[in-house]
């Protein structure tokens, strides 16, 4: 399956006004794609579009809610009389609450699937006949670790994330079976340092925050444009989160354990906030337009395994360079058979 160079590309991103997806927009206006970008949000797309055209990119905006498919399936429609086509939708709009299961009430939790699982759904079924007429095309759904790692606090949260990997298994597979050349990625980001953290409803008498160690933004936009290019089924961002899914993989109760232990403690900052403060859950919270949230001091800006995962020339480079050293060392130890390796003292 090939895909477009990005400078020729029709690009939707859902979730555009802040966080990861503005950092994503942003790059594929720079990259030469013309952007369509959408979210709840009409000021954090209009000041994102001005951004955009400001430094000579190409980009459009369209406010819609993802619960309601006529509006993503007008914003699919838009992008095709705008600019002609579809190639890429990427589909990040996420919310989230910080409660424990029992002080979440029925419809918060309705809320936080519907725009996390039944709102990717609704993505992919908008541009799914797009995508076909183009002749093919890449779509990207940002998941997140917990997809896989559910962590306490956020039960409505993980169930929406392991739903969405389920979806995508789907999908990818009818695909497949019939021939039909669009790539689905699932983007698993790691803790990332956006302003998800503020916007969030939480019951915790305090603001939460991600769990150590955290990612900047750039990351996640970099990975997802690569996928744009590049057909993957996955990709892992944050070395620390692919170090704790194989983990998970190898020991669940381990982790559990370890969970129980960091996360009830390791999600509070230390800033107070009410139950009552103002969220995102079901409308627009204003004055939060903007990429990275208010970890900056603590987050990373590069992981070696990510960088590896999106440059796979790398990946074969050093894999060479593993099997010639161990090439070597095999020759060297043939040629000394009766050569200790290590002193007796060891």
């Amino acid at each position: 399956m090939r895909l477009k160079p990005i400078a020729e590309q029709v690009v939707v991103v859902v979730g555009a006004s802040s966080g990861i997806g503005r950092e994503t927009a942003r790059r594929f206006a720079q990259a030469g794609a013309k952007v369509v970008v959408c979210a709840r949000s009409e000021p954090g797309l209009l000041s994102l579009v001005d951004e955009i055209r400001h430094t000579g990119g190409n980009a459009v905006a369209v406010t819609a809610d993802v619960t309601d498919f006529d509006q993503v399936q007008a914003l699919a429609d838009r992008a095709v009389a705008e600019y002609g086509r579809v190639d890429t939708w990427v589909q990040l709009a996420s919310v989230g609450i910080w409660a424990g299961f029992e002080q979440t009430t029925p419809a918060e939790f309705r809320r936080v699937v519907d725009v996390n699982l039944t709102g990717q759904a609704y993505g992919a079924l908008a541009a799914l006949p797009h995508l076909r007429r183009a002749g093919g095309g890449a779509l990207i759904h940002i998941s997140s670790v917990e997809a896989r790692l559910p962590v306490p606090l956020q039960s409505a949260y993980a169930a929406s994330k392991h739903g969405l990997e389920g979806f995508l298994d789907v999908l990818r597979m009818e695909l497949r079976h019939a021939h039909i050349p669009i790539s689905v990625t699932n983007v698993l980001p790691s803790s990332i340092n956006t302003p998800f953290f503020d916007k969030a409803l939480t019951r915790l008498g305090v603001k939460p925050k991600p769990l150590p160690p955290i990612y900047q933004p750039q990351l996640v936009a970099e990975a997802i444009l690569h996928a744009a290019e590049h057909p993957a089924r996955e990709i892992v961002v944050g070395g620390s989160g692919k170090a704790i899914l194989m983990l998970h993989r190898i020991s669940p109760r381990l982790v559990d354990a370890l969970l129980q232990r960091i996360a009830f403690a390791g999600q509070r900052t230390d800033e107070a906030k009410s139950e009552d403060a103002p969220h995102n859950l079901f409308a627009p919270l204003a004055g939060y337009d903007r990429v990275e949230g208010d970890f900056g001091g603590r987050a990373k800006s590069w992981s070696l395994y990510t960088w590896l995962m999106v440059h796979p020339q790398a990946q074969r480079a050093l894999a060479g360079g593993m099997l010639a050293l161990a090439a070597l060392l095999a020759m060297r130890a043939s040629a000394h058979p009766g050569r200790r390796k290590w002193p007796s003292s060891c």
